[in-house]
């Protein structure tokens, strides 16, 4: 089973990210094997547990990694960027493929296990979206300048998949497709975001290009407009036909304004890429 199919509903109200990731990672019938050299519980070990586990594609685990870093001064300026990029991607997901069974649950056709389905992942997204919200109050105190991106393409297509088609037109799916589903989601959403944050938003070909670098600084202005865009999507689970939370909707769109004032301090908007592999 994906990382990303949970069996559980979590809980509505703030829930820790460290509970959320783990209610997630709990659900992989394997995990990633992380072979580190640095000593355990150190800086540099979580670091490259970070570049281990993103390279296996187990995002959920990638940021549970990065949390133990966020406030290194060796590594904050680089992994709260990345963060930033995953959970506003896994938020966003979660959001969708919730939104996708709510349209579906209002079909004729629909069965109970489509309401079911959008709120377990409108519960899923909640705490990654408070999680999302409290990443870019640790990017404001970050330096000003350029944004250093470490990391390659994430995987995933930017296309739609045709099974969240059939889940908002509440058409039966298949259990390995219905199992499919969130994964696919999170994934295209957290291409979604890199892809944006590089300046190359719907163009996986040149985010590719560009992250296919050691190192890559992008604009804070550019970062800044993506993350926005992400955490502002996200965001809708709180709206008064979900999860209906007028207080997070509304602490998270503070969020996002502190976000596009930033954004609006225009610059260049090429991602420059740096140290090439």
């Amino acid at each position: 089973m994906s990382v990303f199919a949970p069996h559980t509903t979590l809980r509505k109200q703030g829930l820790p990210m460290c509970a959320a990731l783990a209610a997630i990672a709990l659900l992989a019938t394997s995990c990633s094997t992380t072979t580190v050299s640095a000593k355990a519980g150190s800086a540099d070990y979580y670091w490259t547990a970070a570049r281990t586990t993103y390279a296996a594609g187990d995002y959920a685990k990638t940021v549970e990694n990065l949390d133990h870093v966020l406030d290194s001064p060796e590594y904050a300026s680089r992994a709260i960027p990345w963060s930033l990029v995953l959970t506003t991607g896994m938020a966003a997901g979660y959001a969708e493929i919730a939104a996708d069974y709510a349209k579906g649950a209002r079909s004729a056709d629909a069965d109970a296990v489509f309401h079911r389905k959008a709120a377990e992942y409108l519960n899923v997204a909640n705490p990654l979206v408070l999680a999302a919200a409290h990443l870019v109050d640790k990017l404001a105190q970050q330096p000003s300048g350029s944004i250093t991106l470490v990391f390659g393409r994430p995987r995933g297509s930017l296309a739609p998949p045709p099974v969240l088609y059939r889940i908002a037109a509440g058409q039966p799916v298949s259990p390995a497709d219905a199992e499919a589903a969130p994964a696919v989601a999170v994934e295209r959403n957290i291409l979604l975001s890199a892809s944006a944050a590089v300046g190359a938003p719907n163009d996986s070909a040149k985010a590719s290009e560009i992250l296919s670098h050691a190192s890559t600084l992008t604009p804070r202005a550019t970062f800044a407009k993506a993350m926005a865009d992400m955490l502002e999507k996200a965001s809708t689970i709180y709206s008064r036909d979900q999860l209906d939370y007028p207080d997070k909707l509304a602490m998270v769109a503070d969020r996002v304004r502190a976000l596009r004032d930033v954004a609006a301090d225009k610059g260049p908007a090429t991602a420059i890429r740096v140290n090439a592999q």
